[in-house]
């Protein structure tokens, strides 16, 4: 099936270019001399890469069918247990697209560690264990590693023990971390991306610098955060002060919620990322062309021939406002019309 979708302008990365028209041959994006056997009027609507979340966890289907109608054609699962539930949502047709971690490596008498169905698996007591947690998580098909870093939590030779354990299996590694503390935890490990962002304090330069300096990517789920300081009766502008130092600064920011049960999460997301200075241009970037880019993802996050049709036709111009991301007319993945 060759399907044409007629009178599009398309973010291309950088910019809505002007009319246009896109093909969609099979699951790919197919080349303008395809003759199409169905075409489709955009009207003038925009077209979009489809959306990327980079922190999300799964219950079940429903959440893969709830984020593929909000326009998310691909998540990065942040720990999904027993290992049967996950393998059994990877490679869904007509769904949100998955990439895991399995389990997050946390350790006992961690706050992680009393979550009531947390597998013994996932409780590394030390370093000398960390080799057992990571390719244990290979074995079963992780796609990159994740770590908890807290207190109390996985000591620092553990942790660093963790990522050297991953990185020797060819897998990045993503930190969880809240606080300040955390935060240079994971630093000192080596992580290449932290998710969330401190409430208790704003990052200082000395931490943005050697976030800078290492190359390290942040995820910092303002939908979650922004909850989470109201739970704590912390101060959520320190979030807003650490992500828009951190863009100033130059480190690349990632969109993720880790609040996939909220519909649209990732549309606050977006919006909330552009309340700490990101542009609107930057902030599509950051939900398609960019984790595309960082986790390897060749075959998607851009609308170019050859490419995955994964694609988010929108009513109105995200680049002037960016809350047109939530004005959704037709979503596909791989090819096919979700809605």
């Amino acid at each position: 099936m060759i399907t044409a979708i007629s009178n599009v302008r398309i973010f291309d990365g950088n910019t809505i270019q002007e009319l246009s028209t896109v093909i969609i041959d099979g699951d790919l994006i197919g080349t303008p001399d395809a003759v199409p056997n169905k075409t489709i009027d955009a009207q003038g609507a925009v077209l979009l890469p489809g959306l990327i979340d980079c922190h999300i966890h799964l219950s079940g289907l429903k959440d893969l069918q709830q984020m593929a109608k909000f326009g998310v054609t691909t998540a990065l699962d942040m720990a999904t247990w027993p290992a049967e539930r996950l393998k059994s949502l990877r490679n869904i047709k007509n769904a949100t697209d998955i990439r895991s971690c399995g389990l997050a490596a946390t350790a006992p008498g961690s706050v992680h560690s009393r979550i009531p169905t947390m597998p013994r698996e996932a409780l590394v007591s030390d370093a000398a264990d960390a080799k057992r947690f990571v390719a244990e998580q290979v074995a079963n098909g992780a796609d990159y590693i994740k770590i908890v870093a807290d207190v109390p939590g996985p000591d620092q030779e553990t942790l660093n023990a963790l990522v050297n354990a991953a990185h020797r299996s060819g897998k990045q590694v993503i930190a969880h971390a809240v606080t300040s503390i955390a935060v240079s935890m994971a630093q000192a490990a080596r992580v290449d991306y932290l998710t969330h962002i401190p409430v208790d304090r704003a990052l200082s330069d000395q931490d943005i610098n050697q976030m800078l300096e290492d190359g390290r990517i942040i995820i910092p789920t303002l939908t979650m955060m922004k909850g989470v300081a109201l739970q704590r009766g912390a101060d959520y502008t320190n979030c807003i002060k650490s992500v828009s130092s951190l863009h100033h600064a130059g480190v690349p920011v990632l969109a993720g919620t880790d609040a996939n049960d909220s519909p649209g999460a990732l549309h606050e997301e977006l919006e909330l990322l552009v309340e700490c200075g990101l542009s609107t241009t930057e902030v599509l970037r950051s939900a398609t062309c960019l984790p595309a880019k960082y986790f390897g993802l060749s075959d998607r996050g851009s609308i170019e021939p050859g490419l995955r049709a994964d694609l988010v036709l929108i009513d109105g111009n995200p680049v002037e406002d960016i809350t047109a991301t939530r004005r959704i007319k037709q979503v596909w993945i791989a090819g096919q019309d979700i809605i």
